[in-house]
């Protein structure tokens, strides 16, 4: 979210920092899932009890969530976006909508954010990669924005691309990966209530560095599933090729569902570190989302549908 922007989301709608960094405050304010905004509780948004272990997570700190980062096309080492996408604009910026839906067409940033800026929410997330973090994101159901551009019956994924220009992004100078950046989802992933495009985190607008101004959050998958800079969105009947599969598909499958039972080929996924602790903890299965998130995948054998 563009700071600009700011001034159309009434006050009442944003928490204050100072609650985020006070945990008791934080979970008084409502469901650890989303807090609903003063305006009230969006009509289908999730509202569930704790998901497993959420009950002792501690918020991330601003400064670890912004300088910690997993963002290729800025570098590959955890510090590198921060250092090389201060200077990167996001205004102004556009989004794509195209394949099987209804209303293809392109988008201007304002014109996706203003229908939901009522709708806005804080989501406490935990993300995984290996390392995890407590995330306090703002953003809004990509739900909300899949219904307004009305997929056809024929669609059942979704295609995510993340901006191309190596100009602008050091990163994609370097044959690293197969540019741009592509994710997927199924078409019933991508309408939970937990999928989210994020707008900012920590009450503020979402740094360069965290995929600004529009970026996915899937909290139940690892975290290289939530594509940062999202200029285009592709509504197809076939599961289409992601980032991480074509660069390593025996490693990276296209669900990249938090799956503890699970190795990765060159590494264990049982445990998990906390960034700012120094042990391990147990990873949890689908992230502790299970409760929200497993029917969706009934009979679908979890090891090779990795």
């Amino acid at each position: 979210m563009l700071m600009k922007r700011r001034p159309d989301i009434p006050s009442s709608e944003i928490t204050d920092e100072r609650i985020y960094v006070d945990r008791r405050k934080f979970l008084a304010t409502g469901s650890l899932l989303g807090v609903a905004a003063a305006t009230g509780a969006l009509p289908g948004c999730l509202k569930a009890s704790p998901s497993e272990g959420e009950a002792d997570d501690k918020l991330t700190p601003y400064k670890d969530v912004t300088t910690y980062n997993n963002y290729y096309e800025f570098g590959t080492g955890k510090e590198d976006p921060a250092e090389n996408a201060g200077s990167f604009r996001t205004s102004p910026w556009s989004v794509t909508v195209e394949g099987l839906v209804k209303r293809p067409a392109v988008y201007n940033l304002e014109d996706i954010l203003r229908p939901v800026t009522q709708q806005e929410r804080i989501y406490r997330l935990r993300c995984v990669e290996g390392w995890s973090m407590v995330i306090p994101w703002m953003g809004f159901p990509l739900s909300a924005f899949i219904s307004r551009v009305e997929p056809t019956s024929q669609a059942k994924f979704v295609e995510f691309t993340t901006l191309h220009d190596p100009r602008r992004m050091p990163g994609q100078r370097r044959p690293v990966l197969d540019w741009p950046y592509t994710e997927g989802l199924r078409l019933d992933e991508a309408m939970h209530p937990l999928t989210i495009l994020a707008t900012g985190l920590y009450g503020r607008a979402l740094p360069n560095q965290n995929g600004a101004p529009l970026r996915l959050v899937v909290p139940w998958k690892y975290g290289f599933k939530s594509i940062k800079g999202i200029v285009k969105i592709r509504f197809t009947d076939r599961q289409p090729a992601t980032a991480w599969n074509k660069a390593a598909p025996s490693e990276y499958g296209f669900y990249s569902n938090v799956n503890p039972e699970v190795d990765h080929p060159r590494w264990s996924q049982s445990k998990e570190r906390r960034i700012g602790e120094f042990l391990r903890r147990r990873t949890l299965m689908f992230n502790g989302y299970g409760d929200q998130v497993a029917r969706m995948y009934a009979g679908m054998d979890l090891r090779r549908n990795y």
